[in-house]
């Protein structure tokens, strides 16, 4: 695959040539068909029957990757899932569908935006730090088990992968398909309030503890979602906010 920084070309896309571009339209990627928004590379050929899109992880993934949880594997990058058996993404717990990167020896699978969250996420004054295991309960689901997790500094706040993606996409659908618009707002409540949390898990008490983990509530969501959908850059975040708080 040949890459430059504003085009590639891609196996699964042979007949043209993939431009880098941006967006704030939710996307489904062609490569591992998970949400996505941001950087992405597309095809615009107009002869082209189909729109194509890749996130820009899945159009320049490397063959090969480690993964600081699973110290003992090695990770192949597969156009498809490997074997006849269904495959779920141990970190955010969804089907795999396309893309993945499988450790042959030990059988875990990541999606390729998943396998490249980056461990700690910065707001520029706080951080929320990428977990394997979850310590204290989903403020999502209630639940401890099984996919990864972020957390806040101060390990109040949690939320599982799959909690955010299921949230997010519920909510992307019923904006875009134009449902009754309760029901997007009914969706949009569901997502917790880690500025609520935070305060209640404090007694609701005043001073400078409690401000700067409040402090952190605007943004800790946000990063969060635009980690996962393969674009944790402040511009997408402050895009995905706009989306949460409609």
């Amino acid at each position: 695959m040949k890459i430059s920084d504003r085009e590639t070309s891609h196996p699964i896309h042979p007949q043209h040539k993939l431009k880098l571009e941006y967006t704030e339209i939710p996307f489904t990627c062609d490569g591992c068909k998970e949400a996505g928004i941001g950087l992405k590379y597309s095809c615009r050929q107009k002869y082209c029957n189909d729109q194509f899109d890749l996130h820009k992880v899945c159009a320049v993934a490397p063959p090969i990757i480690n993964n600081s949880f699973y110290k003992e594997c090695v990770f192949e990058f597969h156009h498809h899932p490997p074997g006849e058996e269904k495959r779920v993404c141990d970190a955010c717990r969804n089907e795999v569908l396309g893309f993945v990167y499988h450790c042959k020896r030990c059988g875990f699978d990541l999606h390729p935006c998943c396998a490249n969250l980056p461990q700690v996420l910065d707001d520029g004054e706080h951080n929320l730090y990428l977990c394997h295991k979850l310590s204290g309960a989903c403020h999502r689901c209630g639940g401890k088990g099984p996919g990864w997790s972020y957390r806040s500094h101060c390990k109040t706040y949690n939320l599982h992968l799959s909690c955010v993606k299921e949230l997010l996409v519920e909510s992307w659908e019923a904006m875009y398909l134009k449902v009754d618009q309760n029901k997007v707002r009914e969706i949009q409540t569901r997502i917790p309030s880690l500025k609520v949390t935070l305060a209640n898990h404090h007694g609701g008490a005043r001073g400078g503890k409690v401000r700067k983990c409040c402090q952190m509530a605007g943004g800790a969501i946000r990063l969060i979602v635009s980690a996962i959908l393969g674009d944790p850059t402040a511009i997408i975040a402050a895009v995905v906010g706009g989306f949460i708080s409609k």
